[in-house]
C-alpha cells in the first residue's frame, strides 16, 4: 500500500543523501574521526585539565574552539548514526552502529567532563578577567550559560560515572522504543503508525472508528513494555534531578530554554484559562458535522466543504516555496535546495520512523527534513513547518556548532511562522465562503494541537513526574488516568473520550526524548501569532529583522533575541494578545 501511494504522489525518490556526512557504515572516515576526536579529548585534558584558571584569555579561547571541534565531528557522526538507523529501525545493523556510536559519545565525553566542571566552578574574578577579554566575545554567552549549572553539577567522578553509564541508560530504552514502535503493525492490514494516524482525518467516520480501532489495539499489544519504558525514564530523571538538585522536574528543561520559571508558568497558566476556546470550537464541530455526540476520533473530521484532493510532491513543493518567496525571496531560495540537493525524506517506507522531525546536523554540513508524505493539506503544512526549521538551522550554522544550537522555545518560531504563510497562501486559492470556512477550521485545529494541546501534554507530563516521585512505578491504569484527567479539563464536554483513547499517551516520543518539550510548541505558536501581527503592520520592513533573528540561532537569550520586536516575555498580556488571535479565528467561524 505505501509503495502505490508513493508512486501516485512522486515521492518515491525523494530520499536524503547522507553522503554529505558519510559515504556509508564502511567510510573509514568515521573510524578516523572517532579515534581523531579520542585523540584530541585527551590532548586537551592533558594540557588544560586543572589549569583552566591560570590560561591567557588567547589560550583559553583556543581550548574552547578545539573543544568545539570535536563536538562538531562527533556531531556529524552521531548525525550520520541517528539519520541512517531513522529510515530504518528494523535494520539490526543500523541500530547496532548507532548504539555503538553512542558508546563512543560517551568514551569522548569521559574525557571532557573536566571544562564544564572547572568552568562552572571557577571563581567568580577568574572567569570575569576570561570572558571579559575581546577573543572570548564570540563565545561569551555559551560560556556565561555554562556557569548556570554551576549549583547543579556532581563531582568530577560521579560526572564521569554517569556518562560511562549513559548509552545504557535513557537513550538505550529511546531506542527500544523507536524499535518497538518500528515494529509494530496496526490492522488485518499490518499498516504503519502514519497511515492509521492519517485515517484518523479521513471524510468517512467508519474509517476514523476502524483507525482508532487499529491504533488503539496495536498499543494495547505492547502496552506492558510501553509503560515499562515509561517508568524507567521518569525513574531515571528522577533520580538525576535528585542528585543535581534541581528543585523540580521542569527546572532543568527552563534552564536549557534559558527561560525562567516564572516565563513558562505564565505561559501554562494563560493557556490553560483559555481551554473555553476548545470546548466552544468543538461544540461548533459537532453541530457542522451534524452528529449527536463527538468523538475523539472525530476531532480531526474534515468539514464537507472542505477540498479532499490528493496534493502530489510537486505540487507541495510549489506550494510552500511560493508562500515563502512571498515573505522573503531569500528564504525560499535556502528551501529550494532543501528539495534539489536532497536535503528530504518523504515517502512511506516500512520501519520508517513516524512523524516528522528536521535535524541540524552540523554547521559544515546542512540540516536534513523526515516527514512521512500521505499527500494531504496536512501534510503540506507538516513540509512547511519542517522546512521552517531547516531554513532556520541553515541560516544558524553561520554562528558555530556551540552558537546555533537553539533554545527549543526559540526553535519552533520558524517552523510555526512557515506554517502560517502557507496558510494564507493557501486561502487564497480557495473558491468560496463554505470552503474558507472550513480550511479555517482545520487550521484552528492544528493551531489547538500546538497550544492547548501540548499544553494539556505538558500538564500529563506534569502529574507523572510528579507522581512517579511520591508514589514509585506507575501502571498503565494510573498513567492512563492522569492522561485523561489533562484531556478532560481541555476537552470539558465537548469531546467524549472513549475507553480506546486511554493509553493514547503510549506513542507520544516527546515524553520520553525531551522531557519538558512540549510546552515548547505552545510557546513558539503564541509567540508566532504575536511576531505575524507585527509583520502584517511593518510589512517589509521586518522581514530582515525576522530573517536576523533565524540567523542568531542560540547566540543569546530569547529574551535578548526578541528585544528588537518590542516582546516582553514575561507579560502575561503577551501570551493573552495570542490567545486572542486565535479567539479572533474562532469568532470568524462562529458568525
Amino acid at each position: 500500500m505505501s509503495t502505490s501511494r508513493n508512486n501516485d504522489l512522486g515521492t518515491t525518490d525523494v530520499v536524503w543523501n547522507l553522503d554529505h556526512l558519510y559515504e556509508s557504515l564502511e567510510d573509514e572516515l568515521l573510524t578516523d574521526d572517532l579515534d581523531l576526536c579520542i585523540q584530541e579529548a585527551t590532548l586537551l585534558k592533558e594540557g588544560c585539565q586543572g589549569k583552566m584558571a591560570e590560561l591567557e584569555p588567547a589560550l583559553f579561547v583556543r581550548s574552547v574552539r578545539r573543544l568545539e571541534r570535536i563536538y562538531l565531528n562527533l556531531g556529524r557522526i552521531t548525525t550520520f548514526a541517528y539519520l541512517n538507523f531513522a529510515t530504518q529501525v528494523k535494520n539490526e545493523e543500523a541500530g547496532a552502529f548507532l548504539q555503538q556510536c553512542k558508546e563512543s559519545y560517551a568514551r569522548v565525553n569521559r574525557e571532557l567532563v573536566f571544562f564544564d566542571l572547572e568552568w562552572a566552578k571557577m571563581e567568580q574574578g577568574d572567569a570575569d578577567r576570561l570572558l571579559e577579554a575581546e577573543d572570548t566575545a564570540s563565545y561569551r554567552h555559551y560560556l556565561t550559560n555554562l556557569r548556570k549549572y554551576r549549583d547543579h553539577l556532581l563531582s568530577a567522578n560521579e560526572e564521569i560515572l554517569l556518562v560511562e553509564l549513559s548509552p545504557v541508560g535513557n537513550s538505550s530504552w529511546l531506542n527500544l522504543f523507536e524499535k518497538v514502535m518500528g515494529h509494530l503493525e496496526f490492522g488485518d492490514n499490518k499498516r504503519s503508525e502514519e497511515e492509521v494516524l492519517s485515517d484518523l482525518y479521513a471524510p468517512e467516520r467508519a474509517v476514523r472508528e476502524n483507525a482508532a480501532q487499529e491504533l488503539t489495539m496495536g498499543l494495547t499489544s505492547q502496552l506492558h513494555i510501553l509503560t515499562h519504558i515509561f517508568n524507567t525514564i521518569l525513574a531515571e530523571k528522577m533520580i538525576d534531578d535528585r542528585l543535581r538538585s534541581y528543585p523540580s522536574w521542569v527546572r532543568a528543561r527552563n534552564l536549557s530554554n534559558e527561560l525562567e520559571d516564572q516565563t513558562v508558568d505564565a505561559l501554562v497558566t494563560a493557556s490553560t484559562e483559555r481551554y473555553d476556546i476548545v470546548q466552544r470550537y468543538y461544540r461548533l464541530k459537532k453541530e457542522l458535522l451534524g452528529l449527536e455526540e463527538l468523538y475523539e476520533y472525530d476531532r480531526y473530521a474534515p468539514l464537507p466543504s472542505l477540498p479532499e484532493q490528493q496534493i502530489s510532491w510537486q505540487e507541495c513543493r510549489e506550494m510552500v516555496l511560493s508562500g515563502f518567496k512571498a515573505f522573503s525571496p531569500k528564504m525560499a531560495d535556502i528551501g529550494e535546495m532543501f528539495f534539489q540537493e536532497n536535503w528530504i525524506h518523504a515517502p512511506l517506507v516500512e520501519g520508517k520512523q513516524g512523524g516528522a522531525f528536521a535535524h541540524p546536523a552540523v554547521p559544515d554540513a546542512h540540516p536534513y527534513i523526515l516527514v512521512n508524505y500521505t499527500g494531504n493539506l496536512r501534510d503540506v503544512s507538516t513540509v512547511a513547518h519542517e522546512l521552517g526549521h531547516g531554513v532556520h538551522q541553515y541560516l544558524a550554522r553561520e554562528q558555530g556548532y556551540f552558537n546555533s544550537d537553539t533554545p527549543l522555545v526559540l526553535a519552533e518560531t520558524a517552523s510555526v511562522f512557515a506554517e502560517l504563510l502557507i496558510f494564507h497562501k493557501q486561502m487564497e486559492s480557495l473558491q468560496g465562503a463554505e470552503q474558507r470556512r472550513a480550511f479555517t477550521c482545520q487550521k484552528l485545529e492544528s493551531i489547538f494541537a500546538t497550544v492547548f494541546r501540548q499544553i494539556s501534554m505538558n500538564r500529563f507530563e506534569d502529574m507523572i513526574h510528579t507522581q512517579r516521585r511520591e508514589t514509585g512505578e506507575l501502571s498503565s491504569d494510573m498513567l492512563s488516568e492522569l492522561w485523561m484527567r489533562s484531556q478532560e479539563a481541555m476537552f470539558g464536554d465537548s469531546v467524549t473520550l472513549s475507553s480506546q483513547y486511554r493509553i493514547w499517551w503510549s506513542y507520544i516520543g516527546h515524553f520520553l526524548h525531551t522531557p519538558g518539550y512540549v510546552y515548547s510548541y505552545a510557546f513558539g505558536e503564541l509567540l508566532v501569532l504575536s511576531l505575524y501581527r507585527i509583520y502584517q503592520e511593518q510589512g517589509q520592513e521586518f522581514v530582515p529583522k525576522y530573517l536576523n533573528l533565524l540567523s542568531m540561532g542560540g547566540s543569546d537569550s530569547p529574551y535578548t533575541l526578541l528585544e528588537p520586536f518590542g516582546i516582553d516575555l514575561n507579560d502575561p498580556t503577551f501570551w493573552q494578545g495570542g490567545l486572542l488571535v486565535i479567539e479572533g479565528m474562532l469568532k470568524g467561524v462562529e458568525n
